[in-house]
């Protein structure tokens, strides 16, 4: 809900990394030179991150404690007699917020928004007032998430902080609810909000627009602390991904006497929605496959800062992908988020971030309850929304000595009831919680095949089977990790011992690179070809399945978990489609291929510069494409023309083989009678290299004083060790600024190499810095900038 007197506090902000001894010491008066000087106060900007960049920093643990934010600001209210808030869309984990040394307000929890009425407050304050924020993101297994979650628990004022001037009288919550009536698609639209106040008449105004601007309801009435009004529609507009309409409603309250006026605007839509039992599921009365994927705000270099126009970025990109739905996860996200569902058409899944664990004190309890009241008020009129998440993988303990699965169903049968108590509108879900599955309308069991555990082929008998064994099943979280830029000419290497048969769930530490049955996360090379094999084989499957709700593979960009130390990029779950700064991997395309009604066109490998084998050997290519016929070119000949058949495995027929001798090769791929086309080179070699044993490096100025480093394992004789793929390591002494903890591949200082080859940026005047790589047990590598 928005109105017209708000102002975002971005600048201005000083930050301290660390806890203060008192909140005298944000307000104290302090000259340069004095002994309280020596407390080191930042100058930041909002959205801000303790964790952007220690995140996935690779030999050590990211920053959990406390940290302070302060400015001052300067309130001036135009309403007489009216109110003043601060609102925070969202701060990590545990806040307090502090006019001059008064407390004024706290809240417990990273993710839902939260508002501080500051108004009694500044009465004794001067015109210019000292804001402080205390935020903590320390440890606490009384506290959701838990720490054992796959996922960084970032801190700091992350979202968007913003002062609101409200007059005496305002609109606290606004509830639109939408309701149609299958039959003959009339409508029953149900505005209701709450007031601050119970004890003043004021004047309110109601209008409603369609989607082209046209008023299809107004009224004017007097009212006194709660609305509550009810009008009939024929024939709405609906809301679908296809075409995602969206109505406005403004609400003007106004004093009887004139002397102020407030307008409010939400946007909403009409749709009607069903998870049939055992079926499909079905979108203003006709059956669509949802087709998702998974989002965690985390960005490369900026932790859980997301502006706006980076989410905006990130979301058109899962759009174009062709997906029509997103699970939220594993917590309530930014309202630009949801907000963009609306316009862009992505169906939802959201949720509160009760993951792993166990099952906590009453507090703890009351922490989850609060989330979920937050997450349903605060994001009750979006109508992307169709599912409310109670929880994810909360079969996984550790946080407390004893696991009671008989208090954890009880709990989750209360969030269950109480979700259906606010919200009745919408269906609740859960993810990963066989004893629990009975309880949510929606359950999403683990399946992984493939990756944890069997192989990819198995997918569609295991996904059978559990809509079989489920009431409503969707399935949530599927899909495999790949390290960006590697590429193998057998993606199935050291899987010989792969066994079938024995499940494809995930289960105990059959995320570890270590021990249990072999798998492919452990065992296999964790290049692109396998990854674009796993979600092609997936993808064609669940076409197939006319029973099948849908799906979500799991998530659609990297991002940082403090779980994962020793991945090819340290402290990264490298399961996107997308890297961490939204650089696309070759799996992206692939799911275009399958999803996007938007007609498009990928050679596979791109980034795949080097391809190696016996000298006229025949090699495979791939084409990934939604066209119906295409013809590929090698070297200028003509491989020919190739119709494609989603169901036939792999790149749905769209494959060619042809002999190939050392040299550079060049690929082009067009569309038959469309225009459109692609076209990519690389280089064949037919002389096999030795063992790795010495790293040679390239350097070039891409611009004033940044240089990109590129470097390679060879094996003494100068040629690339193409199967190489131990970490590199990257240090820097001087004046210069390496570009490193991004969790990307070449913004790493630590990461494995991508077919003996890695690189890095390097920011430094010429001649003032020195850096030095090593890998393996080749002599370390100086190179002078």
């Amino acid at each position: 809900m928005k109105s017209d007197t708000q102002t975002n506090l971005t600048d201005l902000w000083e930050f301290h990394k660390g806890d203060l001894g008192g909140i005298w010491e944000a307000c104290r008066p302090v000259k340069k030179g004095d002994a309280e000087d020596a407390l080191l106060w930042e100058r930041v900007s909002l959205p801000h991150c303790f964790n952007a960049l220690d995140a996935v920093a690779p030999d050590a643990t990211y920053y959990q404690g406390p940290g302070w934010y302060r400015r001052t600001i300067k309130p001036e209210n135009p309403f007489p007699g009216g109110r003043t808030l601060l609102h925070f869309e969202g701060a990590g984990q545990d806040s307090q917020v502090y006019i001059g040394q008064r407390k004024a307000g706290e809240h417990r929890g990273g993710y839902d928004e939260w508002k501080v009425d500051i108004t009694d407050f500044l009465s004794e304050s001067p015109e210019e007032i000292r804001l402080s924020v205390r935020c903590d993101n320390g440890r606490d297994v009384q506290r959701i998430p838990s720490d054992l979650s796959d996922f960084t628990i970032y801190g700091g004022l992350y979202r968007t902080v913003k002062l609101l001037y409200e007059p005496e009288v305002y609109i606290k919550t606004l509830h639109i609810t939408p309701l149609i009536e299958k039959e003959d698609l009339s409508a029953e639209l149900h505005i209701s909000a709450e007031l601050n106040r119970i004890d003043r008449d004021v004047r309110l105004t109601l209008e409603i627009l369609d989607p082209a601007g046209a008023a299809v309801w107004s009224e004017r009435t007097m009212t006194s602390g709660h609305i509550d009004l009810k009008k009939s529609l024929s024939g709405p507009a609906l809301w679908s991904p296809e075409n995602p309409q969206l109505y406005s409603a403004r609400i003007t309250l106004e004093d009887k006497e004139s002397r102020w006026r407030q307008t409010y605007s939400e946007r909403f839509g009409f749709r009607s929605f069903e998870f049939r039992r055992k079926g499909p599921f079905f979108l203003n009365g006709g059956r669509l496959l949802l087709k998702g994927t998974h989002r965690h705000e985390d960005h490369a270099g900026l932790g859980a800062v997301m502006p706006p126009e980076l989410i905006g970025q990130e979301m058109r990109m899962i759009k174009a992908m062709g997906a029509n739905f997103i699970r939220l996860g594993h917590y309530q996200q930014s309202t630009q988020v949801l907000d963009l569902c609306d316009s862009l058409g992505l169906l939802v899944w959201e949720e509160i971030p009760w993951c792993r664990g166990g099952l906590g004190n009453e507090s703890y309890r009351e922490m989850g309850r609060t989330m979920l009241k937050n997450m349903i008020e605060q994001h009750y009129n979006h109508p992307s929304v169709i599912i409310w998440g109670l929880g994810n993988e909360n079969d996984w303990p550790g946080d407390f000595e004893d696991f009671d699965e008989t208090a954890i169903r009880q709990y989750m049968n209360e969030l269950h009831e109480l979700s259906h108590r606010l919200d009745n509108t919408r269906m609740t879900a859960i993810r990963r919680c066989d004893f629990c599955k009975d309880i949510p309308d929606i359950y999403s069991p683990s399946i992984w095949a493939g990756w944890y555990r069997g192989h990819y082929r198995e997918y569609k008998e295991a996904t059978l089977k559990h809509i079989g064994e489920t009431e409503r099943f969707f399935h949530a979280e599927w899909g495999a990790s790949s390290h960006s830029g590697r590429f193998s000419e057998d993606p199935y290497e050291g899987l010989e011992h792969l066994r079938t048969g024995v499940g494809t769930d995930e289960r105990g530490s059959d995320a570890s690179l270590y021990g249990g049955i072999s798998r492919v996360s452990k065992d296999g090379n964790w290049s692109e070809n396998y990854a674009c094999d796993l979600f092609d084989w997936t993808l064609k499957e669940q076409e197939t399945m006319a029973d099948l709700t849908g799906s979500a593979f799991w998530p659609f960009k990297d991002f940082a978990t403090p779980l994962r130390p020793e991945n090819p990029l340290p402290y990264v779950n490298q399961k996107g489609v997308v890297e961490r700064d939204l650089t696309p991997k070759e799996s992206f395309y692939v799911v275009q291929s399958f999803w996007s009604n938007v007609p498009m066109i990928r050679i596979f490998g791109h980034n795949w510069t080097d391809r190696w084998g016996g000298e006229k050997e025949e090699k495979e290519f791939r084409v990934y494409s939604n066209c119906r016929r295409v013809e590929l070119f090698l070297d200028g000949r003509s491989l020919g023309v190739k119709t494609r058949d989603s169901q036939d495995f792999p790149a749905a027929g769209l494959r060619w083989t042809a002999e190939l001798s050392s040299g550079i090769h060049e690929l082009r791929a067009l569309a038959v009678n469309e225009e459109l086309e692609d076209h990519i080179s690389f280089a064949y070699h037919s002389e096999k290299w030795g063992n790795p044993a010495v790293l040679l490096a390239d350097i070039a100025e891409e611009d004033s004083n940044t240089y990109r480093i590129s470097v390679k394992m060879t094996d003494g004789r100068g040629k690339t060790c193409l199967d190489y793929g131990e970490y590199v390591y990257y240090s820097l002494a001087g004046k210069g600024q390496m570009i490193r903890n991004l969790g990307t591949v070449r913004g790493s200082e630590k990461v494995q190499m991508c077919n003996g080859k890695s690189e890095i940026t390097v920011k430094a005047e010429k001649g003032s810095s020195v850096l030095v790589i090593r890998s393996g047990q080749a002599d370390p590598l100086f190179l002078e900038l």
